[in-house]
């Protein structure tokens, strides 16, 4: 039988616990699906033992990164708050430099991309890290290509994801590039999240990027049309729901969201469907009445107007591209 593949989490103070949790919740479940577990999942830290996450939580059972030997199948870099005066450590960037030579791929979550940067390990490539901090790392590393969109990046035999639960989209994803996608979408299944979003999924989408906390009615019609694809919601409709004008709920979708309420339906109608036809073998036509077009035909056409192919070739793939207009699609500044 194969052995399992070895799995080192890097972690440190101020690390963000869900930087942590979901990698190694994930791979846990996996190693329940098969009669080998496929991975063996260990913490690493500096110093060894416990180290604080930000949230006041000590991660336990750490072992000292100098006593690692390899091989590794993955070493994975965390992010968090404290992601600045480790990637400062002459220390801890040496051991992420040594354990990246005897591991097969090197990954980071989040911030920790700044460690791998820190490392010289990404030097050339195309990463990215959580939005917010995407400027930063570009102004600190001039020869690292930072891309800030996507959610989780593959180049070469790197990995790299953007803010915290997208650690779960990318754990996802090497499981289904060692496994397959039946492991892949039984994991996503157990953790109760919608499968996993395709890797070029922009890290905020115009419904993920709340609008000011002052307008509650435009951010919650955008809850509504994420729990009622398949509804009337029509600028009529949303107006009636709303109780306001259609004139006036146009005008606040244009002040919150830079786009109209049809266009804006659609493009959250066109990126669900995407999902589905991705991680998913429901036939076209079940998808499209599910997300709300008239027909498979109408869904097609919608898929190439938004991404520049087929369903067929997306269902193909393992990474989407992202959406040909970024019209209605704003990302808040840092």
């Amino acid at each position: 039988m194969a052995e399992p593949r070895r799995v080192l989490i890097v972690a440190y103070d101020d690390a963000q616990i869900l930087d942590v949790a979901c990698p190694s919740g994930a791979l846990d479940i996996a190693n329940h699906y098969r009669p080998t577990p496929p991975y063996a999942v260990e913490l690493g830290t500096l110093g060894g033992g416990a180290v604080r996450s930000s949230s006041g939580i000590g991660l336990g059972g750490g072992q000292r990164l100098a006593d690692v030997r390899g091989p590794l199948d993955t070493l994975l870099v965390v992010g968090g708050l404290g992601h600045g005066p480790a990637a400062a450590s002459p220390a801890l960037v040496a051991q992420i430099r040594r354990l990246a030579t005897v591991s097969r791929r090197v990954a980071a979550v989040c911030t920790g991309t700044f460690l791998l940067a820190a490392a010289g390990l990404v030097n050339g490539r195309r990463v990215t890290t959580h939005w917010r901090f995407a400027p930063q790392l570009a102004a600190e590393h001039p020869e690292v290509a930072v891309d800030p969109g996507p959610i989780h990046i593959r180049d070469g035999d790197v990995y790299t994801s953007g803010g915290v639960t997208s650690a779960l989209d990318l754990t996802l994803a090497l499981i289904e590039d060692d496994h397959g996608p039946t492991l892949a979408r039984n994991v996503a299944r157990e953790l109760v999240t919608y499968l996993h979003r395709p890797a070029d999924q922009a890290q905020i989408s115009m419904f993920l990027s709340a609008p000011p906390p002052g307008d509650r009615l435009v951010r919650d019609l955008n809850g509504y049309i994420a729990a009622h694809l398949a509804g009337d919601l029509s600028p009529a409709a949303l107006a009636a729901r709303a109780g306001v004008s259609t004139r006036h709920l146009t005008r606040l979708f244009a002040e919150h969201l830079g786009t109209t309420p049809a266009r804006a339906v659609r493009a959250v109608r066109v990126e669900a469907a995407a999902h589905l036809t991705r991680a998913s073998r429901l036939p076209l036509d079940a998808i499209a009445r599910r997300c709300g077009f008239a027909s498979a035909a109408t869904l097609r056409q919608a898929f190439l107007d938004h991404y520049g192919m087929t369903g067929d070739t997306i269902r193909r793939m393992t990474d989407m591209p992202r959406p040909r207009a970024a019209a209605g699609r704003q990302t808040p500044a840092p």
